[in-house]
């Protein structure tokens, strides 16, 4: 098995590095002009798919690992609580943005342009 970095993987590493380039291509064609803008849309794209074919094609064997006949042995979840807490906590951060996003993006007032004088 590989070696591990802040306690990920190789394939995690590849992963964020594919979309924090992917992210400053974005960044980068969003300031462009005319129809370079529009390259964003490839760039997300290629970076999904190859995230995609990462995702789907692993290095590994996908066998589990047999133990021995001990019937002792029991997988428990310790985080468990934790995990509901930030899955609470993420929840309620969409929930606010959602509603951020309604109030000063979707009800934004439109005001009357004036009528031309003759």
């Amino acid at each position: 098995m590989a070696g591990t970095v802040l306690g990920v993987g190789p394939g995690v590493l590849v992963l964020q590095v594919l979309w924090g380039l992917a992210l400053l291509f974005c960044l980068g064609l969003s300031r462009a002009a005319g129809r370079a803008r529009f390259a964003v849309v490839l760039v997300t794209l290629g970076a999904a798919v190859l995230s995609a074919a990462l995702l789907l094609f692993p290095r590994e064997d996908e066998s589990p690992v047999t133990v021995a006949a001990d019937e002792s042995l029991q997988i428990v979840d310790t985080f468990l609580i934790g995990r509901f807490v930030l899955l609470a906590v993420m929840s309620l951060v969409l929930l606010g943005c959602l509603f951020l996003l309604l109030i000063y993006h979707l009800m934004e007032p439109m005001y009357a342009k004036p009528l031309p004088s003759r």
